[in-house]
This record gives C-alpha cells, sequence and structure tokens, in this order.
C-alpha cells in the first residue's frame, strides 16, 4: 500500500471514485467557469500548479474556478457521476487555491433517470462545511440512499482544484438482459477490488472499469518481484454467475507485462467467515496458467474455462508481477438480483 494510500480516512477503504471519468462521470453544469472550465473539477490526474502559465481569462488554474460573484447568491457545479451508488465521503481538494478558494462548501445528491431540471428534488447529502486553502477537504457521509448526480455547491464563489466521490456502486440488475452474458466484475456492476498483496503503482480498482487503458499508469501494477512466488488481486463480483469468458488486458504494458496469469474463484457465502486474501480460502482453479502477451487484449472462453459452477470471487494471479490495464469477468447470473 503506498504512503497516499495510508493517509486516506477509513471511508475510502474498499470505495472507488464515483465522480471518476474513467467510468464515465462528466461534469453537466456549472453557473460559471470563467477561470477555470469546469471539466478539470474530476480530472483523474492529481492537481498540478504551472507558476507562468496564464491564458485569456488570467492565470491558468488547474479545476474549477469561478469568477468574483458581486450579486448575491453562490456558485455551483452538478455532476453526473460514472455509477449509481451509496456515497461514504468526498474529498472537495483546494490544492493550489489559496486566495481564491471558496470558505465553504455543500452536496446535494438526486437518483434520476435524466439529467436534473427545475423539478428534481435534491437531498442534502453534505450540509454547509468549513473549507480550507490548498487542502484536502475529507468529509464522511453516512447517508445510505442511492444516488447518480450531485451538486457541489461552494460559497460564494471561487475555485476547487479536485472532487472525489467515494462509494459503492449499485447495479440494477433486472434493467439488464439476463439472457446475455454480463459482465460480474465491472465497478459499474457492483464489482469491488477486496484486496492484494502488492499496487506500487496505479489504482488497483481501475481494471474493472468499462473502457480501455489510457497509458501505462491507467491500471493496476506491482513492484518488481525480487523473491520466489507471484503477485495477485482478490474481486468480488457484483452477482453470483457462471463464468464463461475472461479477458484480460495489457494495454500500454509492453516491458512489464506479467509473462502469465490464471484465475482461481469461489462461492462464498459469507464472506465474513472466510479468509479470502489468503490461500486458506477454498479457491478452485476456475482458469489455469495462460501466456499472456504484451499491450495486448487476451479473451479466454470455451475449454480454457473450466467448469467449477457458480462463483461469487475471483483471485487473478499474475507471474511472477507486471501490470494490467483490465480485467473481466463475464458470465450468466444464477439467481434473481435486486
Amino acid at each position: 500500500m503506498s504512503d497516499q494510500e495510508n493517509k486516506l480516512p477509513n471511508f475510502t477503504q474498499g470505495a472507488i471514485n464515483l465522480a471518476s471519468p474513467r467510468i464515465g462521470a462528466d461534469v453537466i453544469y456549472a453557473t460559471d467557469d470563467f477561470f477555470a472550465h469546469k471539466s478539470r473539477l474530476i480530472k483523474v490526474e492529481e492537481p498540478v500548479f504551472i507558476d507562468d502559465k496564464f491564458d485569456e481569462h488570467g492565470k491558468w488554474m488547474d479545476g474549477w474556478e469561478s469568477r468574483r460573484r458581486r450579486e448575491p447568491g453562490n456558485d455551483y457545479c452538478i455532476v453526473r457521476l460514472g455509477a449509481k451508488g451509496v456515497i461514504t465521503g468526498f474529498d472537495i481538494d483546494t490544492r493550489h487555491f489559496t486566495g481564491n478558494h471558496p470558505p465553504h462548501a455543500s452536496i446535494e445528491g438526486a437518483l434520476s433517470d435524466s439529467d436534473p431540471d427545475e423539478d428534481t428534488m435534491w437531498v442534502e447529502v453534505l450540509p454547509k462545511k468549513a473549507l480550507d486553502a490548498d487542502s484536502h477537504n475529507f468529509f464522511e457521509n453516512a447517508l445510505k440512499a442511492r444516488f447518480n448526480y450531485l451538486r457541489l455547491n461552494i460559497y460564494p464563489d471561487g475555485g476547487v482544484a479536485r472532487l472525489r466521490v467515494y462509494g459503492n456502486p449499485i447495479c440494477e440488475w433486472q434493467r439488464h438482459d439476463l439472457s446475455n452474458l454480463q459482465e460480474l466484475s465491472s465497478v459499474i456492476n457492483g464489482g469491488n477490488v477486496i484486496g492484494y498483496n502488492d499496487a506500487h503503482y496505479g489504482d488497483p480498482w481501475v481494471i474493472l472499469s468499462p473502457s480501455r487503458g489510457v497509458n501505462m499508469g491507467d491500471g493496476w501494477e506491482t513492484r518488481r518481484r525480487r523473491e520466489p512466488g507471484n503477485d495477485w488481486i482478490v474481486i468480488s463480483l457484483g452477482a453470483t454467475g457462471v463464468v464463461e469468458r475472461i479477458e484480460v488486458d495489457t494495454a500500454h504494458f509492453k516491458g512489464n507485462y506479467p509473462d502469465r496469469c490464471s484465475v482461481q474463484a469461489a462461492l462464498v457465502e459469507n464472506p465474513d467467515n472466510e479468509d479470502l486474501l489468503s490461500d486458506d480460502c477454498s479457491w478452485e482453479n476456475l482458469m489455469d496458467e495462460q501466456k499472456l502477451a504484451m499491450d495486448r487484449n487476451h479473451t479466454f472462453e470455451g475449454d480454457k474455462i473450466n467448469k467449477i459452477g457458480p462463483v461469487s470471487h475471483v483471485r487473478l494471479n499474475i507471474f511472477p508481477d507486471g501490470g494490467i490495464s483490465r480485467f473481466k469477468v463475464l458470465g450468466k447470473l444464477t439467481k434473481n438480483e435486486s
């Protein structure tokens, strides 16, 4: 685990960033973004400050920044989350905004099948809170409601570098054609990384994102292994199913892709009673060792997938180490899911 991960609050553990463009999140509206465009608010990259960079509106800032408000009221923006989910907390990040950060902010949520309008019912998720300049501002959320839109209110104006929305996606399987293969591992469908032995580079959860990786940093990569053994990552599927296809994508990994991989699986009725992060778990071989190539999406199906019945968790083993861009487990659901 990296030093940055160790500094994150507990509410981030086991959660993903629902406001990440990696899963399709978008800033769809802002009352004003004169100084810095609203789209920068949810960029994947960490915010930067470039001392001598200016544009036609003034100092270039890496975030969302409104002009100085000269009338009553406050500025706000609306974010369409990449997946409907239950939110565990927020990071309203004001890094590099010093004399121009908002003194306060609040967040409202909505659950809607279409983009919000004047009739949308907003629910207060985070009451008005004071913000520190040039800082991470972490706030835990105990509300268990589901949302797919958020409204970030800043008081009265100013700039925010990044908004991170930590939570767990909720999949509504009844909206799917369940006669077809489902991507059981996708974060949008409730798949989640629950542990790994090493994640020196990248964000492990992004291997379950729906789109292909954009560069080598957009994936899970372990450090160079100098001892016997192999690296691994454990994933809880969004629903129990019978696996029929596995995809392992090494996009952008060339001199550092794993030589081989295998997949184990288990049907776990009560995850709290099973040690899924050790060899003591009742793992079965879902896919025997397969050779991998650099910068390629590998598809394994048919006789490459062992018929072991319904599973709820999988463990991807890579030999001996390296980087994976995306990992997909597709199969048929074995029971009705809500």
